[in-house]
């Protein structure tokens, strides 16, 4: 199984379509990505990232919304963590 993470675009470089890329922040780490895969996204917009590639553009609530799941696996990973659905 694949898991594509989302990114704010914070800068886009470029005007080729197939070269475009951009500084994507994921919290605090900041990465280069291509973005030739979502040739409208733009600087404030959210993407689903996988492999160092945009794959698509969510909007911010979807965005959260993923956010968060991720925070409850981390959680649930901790030591002593109950496992949810358990308790």
């Amino acid at each position: 199984m694949c898991l594509a993470v989302p990114g704010q675009i914070i800068e886009t470089v470029g005007d080729d379509p197939l070269l475009r890329s951009g500084r994507v922040q994921f919290g605090g780490v900041v990465k280069e990505v291509n973005l030739a895969y979502t040739p409208d996204a733009a600087i404030g917009d959210y993407v689903l990232v996988h492999v160092g590639f945009a794959l698509t553009v969510i909007d911010e609530g979807e965005a959260r919304r993923v956010f968060d799941y991720l925070a409850e696996i981390e959680q649930s990973m901790e030591p002593g963590s109950p496992v949810k659905g358990t308790t």
